[in-house]
């Protein structure tokens, strides 16, 4: 088939983005792939073509209302050069106005219904009006598309009760994880990485990762909780935008965390932080499947973390990790009963994390994805090629 996928940033470091990218990279082969996004690393450059969407990157608020006007507009020029022609538009989440495929990581109108808007800064309410803007046009685009694809049951589960069109359109995949690449070497020199990050023989690294969204994802109890155990307690955070980081180091300063706190800011390859590290916490209040957490047990990390969404399987209470709430209280005594855990039993349960990641391997994911096209492929019609799917058919209607 010819598909047309429409993201904002196909690229390693975007969850939903790397998803797609490893669709793209495993099956280039099989399917003529065009991208519109702003962003592209691109697997296979003479099998995947590129069509550029100039939009600004921040803010998120401001991308998705660019990107809706521009995305359109860049494959109606592709089409009246007679290059945007397809048998399925792929889209993220409601981030298009008209798509066959959504490829859903996030059901904005659930997490605004629960998580009422805070009076913080400018960020945080830009980071709220970039939610409200996907959930006011979630319902028209889950009405339009044709298949929804989510990464959890949990999440679909929610797609339904919000969204009741979206039932009998639903299909679960998992995220994947290369848990190879995850795994620790041999040679890594553990001791010279957490000595470089200023922790001694003793110190009970925690690690916590997120490209963005520290509130939602828990950063805030987090260092709450770091001032309620003792002093072998060391967090590294992994991630942030410069702006967002030296808030939060101010923050932590102020809450009295100096030398228990360590910025590390935007990493290529944080599997070295997490071979460093000792435990890898979690306390957010919404994901439809963390794929930081998949990574974090892929590279041998116990886990501590909320009842999340795509989590069910990979967390299991004290065999993987303990489950926690996203609660300065609770998240202390998820730090303390790790702390009296001792070095084996820390090293087993780390184990039993990667042995549950591997479950999430990339060759399977790529291979529910080349299911799902056949399946798209035999129902659509046998003439010559249009624009997204063929809308005439009667059971084509959502």
């Amino acid at each position: 088939m010819r598909i047309a996928v429409f993201d904002y940033r196909v690229v390693t470091t975007n969850p939903s983005g790397s998803c797609h990218r490893a669709v793209l990279d495993g099956l280039c082969g099989e399917h003529d792939f065009t991208v519109y996004s702003a962003e592209f690393d691109n697997p296979c450059p003479e099998r995947i073509t590129w069509v550029r969407v100039p939009v600004p990157r921040r803010p998120q608020a401001l991308l998705f209302v660019s990107y809706h006007l521009a995305a359109p507009l860049r494959y109606l020029l592709e089409r009246a050069r007679g290059r945007g022609r397809h048998d399925l538009v792929q889209m993220i989440e409601s981030n298009l106005s008209f798509g066959d495929l959504s490829y859903v990581h996030f059901c904005h109108g659930a997490f605004l219904r629960r998580s009422p808007p805070r009076r913080a800064a400018v960020r945080a309410w830009l980071r709220w009006l970039d939610h409200r803007l996907h959930a006011a046009v979630e319902p028209w685009t889950f009405r339009r598309a044709r298949r929804i694809v989510v990464p959890s049951e949990g999440l679909a589960q929610e797609l339904r009760q919000e969204y009741p069109v979206t039932a009998g359109k639903l299909s679960v995949i998992s995220n994947a994880v290369d848990a190879q690449r995850m795994e620790q070497p041999a040679d890594f020199d553990r001791h010279a990485w957490r000595s470089s990050l200023g922790l001694r023989d003793g110190d009970i690294a925690v690690v916590f990762t997120a490209l963005g969204h520290f509130e939602r994802k828990g950063l805030p109890v987090l260092l709450q909780a770091l001032g309620q155990v003792d002093d072998r307690f060391k967090l590294l955070v992994i991630g942030g935008q410069p702006s967002l980081v030296r808030a939060y180091q101010l923050e932590a300063a102020r809450m009295g965390l100096d030398g228990k706190v360590s910025f590390v800011g935007m990493r290529d390859d944080i599997r070295p932080y997490l071979w460093s590290g000792d435990v890898f916490a979690l306390p957010s209040t919404y994901e439809a499947f963390p794929l930081a957490a998949l990574e974090a047990a892929a590279a041998g990390l116990p886990l501590l973390a909320t009842k999340l969404h795509g989590l069910t399987d990979l967390l299991l209470e004290g065999g993987s990790g303990f489950v926690l709430e996203p609660t300065e209280a609770s998240v202390a005594a998820a730090l303390q009963r790790f702390g009296r855990l001792g070095e084996e039993e820390r090293r087993a349960m780390g184990r039993s994390a990667r042995a549950a990641a591997q479950l999430y391997g990339v060759d399977a994911f790529v291979a529910s994805w080349r299911k799902l096209y056949a399946a798209l492929a035999a129902e659509r019609p046998h003439a010559s090629p249009v624009a997204g799917l063929d809308r005439s058919r009667p059971d084509q209607d959502a």
